[in-house]
């Protein structure tokens, strides 16, 4: 299979390995112990699996938006989307 045309640089494959092994650890996480909705600071009862879809969308809102409208590594905005999915997981 030729993925040439889809450039993809070490931090874009880490992202997309790192959201691979989240959402193995988060089945195994939900088999083991089940979740319950909570209400954070989203506008809505969440459960782990909801927290995690809204993080990982607004890590990649966040990864476009640094490529697209700055010329700052990747690191910093891999670092922002990390963050940013962690306070969702948190205190979502």
């Amino acid at each position: 299979m030729d993925l040439t045309w889809m450039e993809w640089t070490p931090i874009t494959a880490s992202f997309f390995i790192f959201i691979g092994c989240t959402l193995v650890v988060m089945t195994v996480w939900q088999v083991l112990s089940p979740t319950i909705e909570r209400k954070g600071f989203l506008p809505m009862a969440t459960t782990r699996g909801d927290r995690l879809f809204v993080g990982l969308l607004g890590g990649c809102y966040i990864l476009l938006a640094f490529i697209g409208l700055s010329e700052v590594s990747l690191w910093y905005a891999l670092a922002t989307a990390l963050a940013f999915l962690g306070g969702v997981l948190r205190f979502g």
